[in-house]
């Protein structure tokens, strides 16, 4: 069921908990310009996103579009889903909506959405919050996405950064004592010199420097802009992460990029939280030529699958399964050769056990 958030502002009264112990994943994507005639593969976008349990959504150009996208991911998982969209927001005749996701069996929402009453008129598109629950542990958490103004250069996206503090300060009395994710498409390298004021608050970044966006060179990524800030006396993730999603899809590189998006989903896991694994009857889907390419429901991904996923695999202990996860990224199952003790036979063994999302 989808609901779309028409008020500017939503006056809310939270109650506090002490922390997140639950198990969710959640993820943050932009699908570049989702619900514009652009040959976009919606069932395949919605392979993607069933991987998370709540997933927020920014160049979300009509709430038509996201609700096309949530009964594809029902129908993808056989499982419920709702959704929420802001209104579009943007200062010219361009202007996006953002939208939240959410599999009704791990995430609840409690009530509608706040968009960010900007009063410096600092943002281009104003921010957008939802607060949620998950349904296993009982706590409540809030999910805040936003897409920085790219404009010229790095001097028209950094006030927006800068001003993101504020932002972070306003959730804190919006929603008092719940803890905060801020995610989206922040087309600032997490390391620039404008995050210091948001830093100053005991804001991290989940990725420090990942590249997020798909590159015009097959297999390559390039810019390291999608991210969650957060803070880590009041979550503790499981898992931090960008998912390379094209392998999930059976398109490749190209493909992916024209059918699907240019950019890549980061997600944070929470505690014991884990990337769903695709359903079973679920691994077959057509490419955009119209070939088929099988993948195993609950492949194991280098990229994401958790310590215990990854100790499946032939010859991965504890030991190799945490150098794997230090070594992230892998552009290939080819790279687990620089972790100590796995040659050219072991490496045989992991790739024929059938066990990977991709070769």
């Amino acid at each position: 069921m989808q609901r779309l958030v028409l008020a500017v502002f939503l006056t809310l009264a939270m109650a506090g908990f002490p922390g997140l112990v639950g198990a969710a994943v959640i993820g943050s994507w932009n699908l570049e310009h989702l619900g514009w005639n652009n040959d976009k593969r919606l069932d395949l976008v919605a392979r993607v996103a069933g991987r998370f349990d709540l997933l927020a959504v920014q160049e979300l150009m009509n709430d038509e579009a996201l609700a096309a996208l949530e009964q594809e991911l029902e129908a993808v998982s056989g499982e419920e889903w709702s959704s929420m969209a802001s209104h579009a927001v943007g200062r010219s005749r361009y202007q996006e909506h953002y939208g939240f996701l959410w599999r009704e069996s791990r995430v609840e929402s409690l009530g509608g959405g706040a968009l960010f009453i900007d009063s410096r008129d600092v943002f281009a598109r104003e921010p957008f919050s939802a607060r949620f629950r998950d349904r296993e542990s009982g706590d409540t958490f809030v999910a805040a996405t936003v897409h920085v103004v790219y404009g010229d250069g790095l001097a028209d996206r950094r006030p927006e950064v800068e001003a993101l503090a504020d932002y972070w300060q306003w959730l804190d009395e919006a929603y008092p004592d719940t803890p905060r994710m801020l995610m989206g498409d922040f087309n600032m390298a997490p390391d620039d010199p404008a995050w210091a004021p948001l830093r100053a608050l005991g804001a991290v970044p989940a990725l420090n420097g990942q590249a997020t966006t798909l590159g015009t060179t097959p297999g390559r990524y390039a810019s390291p802009y999608d991210n969650i800030w957060y803070r880590p006396d009041r979550l503790s993730p499981q898992a931090l992460g960008m998912l390379r999603y094209p392998a999930l899809t059976g398109l490749d590189h190209v493909a992916a990029r024209e059918h699907v998006s240019d950019h890549a989903p980061v997600y944070l896991a929470l505690h014991q939280g884990e990337l769903r694994a695709l359903p079973p009857g679920a691994g077959e889907v057509a490419g955009a030529g119209g070939a088929s390419h099988a993948r195993a429901a609950g492949c194991i991904d280098l990229n994401a699958s958790s310590v215990a996923m990854l100790e499946r695999l032939p010859h991965i202990g504890p030991a190799r399964a945490e150098a794997i996860v230090a070594g992230r990224p892998w552009a290939g199952s080819a790279e687990l050769s620089r972790i100590d003790g796995i040659a050219v036979g072991r490496l045989a063994d992991i790739r024929d056990s059938g066990r990977l999302c991709s070769g």
